[in-house]
């Protein structure tokens, strides 16, 4: 059917090519950030001479009087290392059990993986082909169990990098501040594009290794090849899991506390250095909301990309060897890095932000920026690297599909991902009436806050679930499965430029935060604040592209969890399937519930923590003495850590009972099920939380004459706002962003142990 206009040495070239370009912007990027030093202007001016202006260092050219504060340098610096140390001491606490964890459940596949022929070392029928012979059973669990593993370790070096590189950044966001607006945006940006850029890069790189290394020993098996390869994205969603279950009990417990004495009970601002869990609260913006999601969104590209490379793999690109067609979801990652470096271009180099105004427009422009010209991009490397018409598996059967329809599929994927983007930006801005609305609702109470909250979240699943069903009809009526998962692709594709906008958020509000506790003015407070709303709603918008790609990469998955196992047809009036489907719907609610349990049961201990402080220690209040910020560390640490192992294991242990117990088709319904149910509720979370979060920040922002009438801080409508706001911590950072983990790790679970539940599963319905 032609071949491929890419050679397959250009692929080869191509692929690590763009990621090490990646890799050196990032770390160009983190140069820029290191430039602004966590020193007083005096020591720069005296170290730094000979690179001083007319006797004048870069750092007295700023708008205030008295911002060389030698004094509040060195607070800064100070705060910055509580918070780094906070942060790294949880991770190291929480990657001790992670660990534990990754072996016990490595030697799980491999045992499990291996036992499908008895642990036979000869060569066996293929499960696609039965006339052709592929490498052993032990071959594949062998090389499942590494790709685990190699996943696993990526997952956590990604999200431990993101979070060192924020807690870098998030004083020098602050200091910058003193200039202006703009000079802390983009250096809250540059330090958000590091994040993003390594971890796209890494991914790619470490998943463009594993294959040609696994290659070798592979040869001509491909199906077997590919099979193996989908334990990476078990292993970079199976630590994802415990990153945000864990991070977002740990940052929420901290969140709750503070904002319910410290606002609420003794009318003192938000991170306030009186609060006792002011530096726990900060901390918990980097495990939770940066290394918890860098490990999410890495382990949905390396599923999306999995499922692609499984589904193509018993196409004809895997029965004609067809090597740079093979790759053609890296190559489409390759150029989405290319092109998410243009993008960033846009925001810290091509134009400067001036005003408050323009923060939020030139986040956004950011994602329209980045989707008009990957679409472009798309359309090049499927013209260049996947032939005029090829066959996709279908189900047992193989369909003719043309280059054009192919990019189609990965096109609105993309296209999708930015209507998602904009609907949530939509409900959670506070720039819309919706938000407006909710906070407008403050003034009779909590009640009315809370309803007027909950509708405005059931409200924003409708369109994102239009977009989601839509881009699954075009894309499997175009290429099947495989279109699905090229979409899902599309989605992420332009995820190092998603992840800058998502990690800015979390670096703006420490920032915010590292002002109020070092005692700077209340202008600079006002710069962060208005960093950190628009933060907010950028946050929200990266966690709509992940529930959208979780949903896509989830019915990829599923799609090729059922032609693995050999289900030919599902009937849902089969009582199999149905008790499937009616369970799985279940399992978020189980879910949601066990974590929002969590969250509320480390709170509890938290409030009791902040108003013992403030009761016990003379002077707290009068800020002469100061508060035990450890003790609440340590409150969080020790709840996250115990209360993450019960979620974790529901969506682990799921798969693996239902299928050995019940088989296949039961297991093939709880994944429909919980995939139906999850995505919504994921959405209606996250967008509720975020519609809270802003109504508070509108309030206290005051920009409006309506914001005005319902402020100032410490009156009854706001109040009423910090409650909703509480409230909506955990439904936004921890339940609603560790769902979209369990409908994909469900089904990437079930894919790797697909052959042994074919081959040993249902021992219930063998017996009975």
């Amino acid at each position: 059917m032609g071949a491929a206009i890419l050679p397959d040495l250009g692929a080869q070239i191509f692929i690590p090519l763009c990621a090490i370009v990646g890799i050196l912007f990032s770390l160009v990027q983190w140069y820029y950030v290191s430039q602004v030093k966590l020193s007083s202007a005096r020591d720069s001016a005296n170290n730094n001479s000979s690179s001083a202006k007319n006797g004048y260092s870069d750092y007295l050219i700023e708008e205030e009087e008295g911002v060389n504060d030698h004094n509040v340098v060195i607070k800064c610096a100070e705060i910055q290392n509580a918070i780094s140390e906070g942060a790294t001491s949880f991770l190291f606490t929480e990657y001790k059990y992670v660990g534990i964890f990754m072996i016990l459940f490595a030697a799980l596949i491999f045992v499990f993986l291996g036992s499908v022929e008895g642990f036979s070392t000869k060569p066996q029928p293929c499960s696609y082909d039965k006339t052709k012979t592929c490498k052993p059973a032990l071959a594949t669990a062998t090389f499942s169990t590494i790709s685990f593993l190699l996943g696993a370790v990526t997952s956590v070096v990604s999200g431990f990098l993101g979070m060192k590189i924020a807690t870098y950044a998030n004083a020098r966001t602050t200091l910058e501040a003193r200039k202006g607006v703009g000079k802390a945006f983009i250096t809250a940006f540059r330090s958000g594009a590091v994040m993003g850029f390594l971890l796209a890069a890494n991914g790619l790189l470490v998943l463009f290794i594993a294959i040609n290394l696994f290659k070798l020993y592979y040869g001509e098996d491909w199906g077997g090849l590919f099979e193996s390869i989908t334990g990476y994205g078990l292993g970079g969603s199976s630590m994802a899991l415990f990153g945000r279950v864990g991070g977002g009990i740990y940052t929420k417990a901290a969140d709750v506390g503070a904002d319910l004495v410290g606002k609420v009970e003794r009318n003192i601002p938000e991170d306030d250095p009186r609060n006792p869990a002011v530096i726990a609260d900060n901390v918990g913006d980097n495990v939770g909301d940066i290394a918890g999601m860098g490990s999410d969104l890495f382990g949905s590209y390396a599923e999306s990309s999995c499922a692609a490379l499984v589904v193509a793999s018993i196409s004809s690109f895997g029965n004609n060897h067809e090597f740079t067609a093979m790759l053609y979801p890296l190559i489409v990652s390759s150029m989405g890095i290319l092109v998410c470096l243009i993008t960033t271009l846009f925001a810290t180099d091509f134009f400067e932000i001036k005003a408050v105004k323009e923060i939020e427009p030139a986040l956004k422009n950011q994602l329209i920026i980045s989707t008009v010209i990957m679409t472009f991009g798309i359309a090049i490397v499927t013209w260049v690297s996947v032939p005029a018409k090829f066959t996709i598996f279908n189900f047992g059967t193989q369909k003719v599909v043309q280059n054009w329809e192919l990019f189609l599929c990965v096109a609105v994927g993309l296209w999708a991902g930015l209507i998602i983007g904009f609907v949530t930006e939509y409900y959670t801005s506070n720039a819309y009436s919706p938000v407006q609305d909710v906070a407008d609702s403050c003034r009779t109470g909590a009640a009315t806050n809370v309803i007027f909250g909950l509708a405005l979240g059931y409200k924003s699943v409708i369109i994102p679930i239009f977009a989601i069903a839509a881009s699954i009809f075009v894309s499997f009526s175009f290429a099947a499965m495989y279109g699905i998962a090229v979409a899902a692709l599309g989605m992420l594709s332009t995820i190092a430029t998603g992840l800058a906008i998502d990690a800015y958020g979390p670096i703006s509000d420490n920032a915010g935060g590292i002002a109020e506790m070092a005692g700077m003015s209340h202008r600079i407070r006002e710069r962060t604040d208005a960093l950190d709303a628009a933060g907010n709603t950028t946050a929200a918008i990266g966690k709509g592209f992940a529930i959208g790609s979780a949903a896509l990469v989830s019915l990829a998955l599923f799609g090729a969890f059922v032609s693995r196992a050999g289900v030919v047809v599902l009937d849902l009036l089969t009582p199999k399937v149905f008790i499937g489907l009616i369970v799985g719907a279940m399992l978020p609610y189980w879910f949601s519930a066990m974590t929002m349990k969590s969250v509320g049961s480390a709170a509890l201990k938290m409030v009791e923590e902040v108003r013992r402080q403030f009761n016990t220690i003379p002077g707290l209040m009068e800020g002469t003495a100061k508060p035990d910020y450890a003790t609440c560390v340590k409150i969080s640490t020790d709840a996250s850590i115990k209360e993450m192992i019960p979620p974790g294991a529901l969506v682990m242990l799921t798969p693996l009972i239902v299928g050995i117990l019940f088989g296949v088709e039961t297991l093939s319904g709880v994944l429909a099920g919980s995939l139906v149910s999850g995505v919504q509720i994921a959405i209606s979370a996250s967008n509720t939380g975020g519609a809270w979060d802003n109504a508070k920040k509108y309030i206290e922002a005051g920009t409006s004459e309506h914001a005005r009438t319902l402020g100032p801080k410490g009156s009854d409508p706001h109040k009423t706002a910090v409650i909703g706001d509480t409230i909506g911590d955990p439904l936004k950072d921890t339940s609603g962003p560790s769902l979209n983990i369990l409908i994909k790790l469900m089904a990437v679970e079930s894919l790797v142990f697909a052959p042994f539940f074919a081959s040993h599963g249902g021992i219930l319905f063998k017996i009975f």
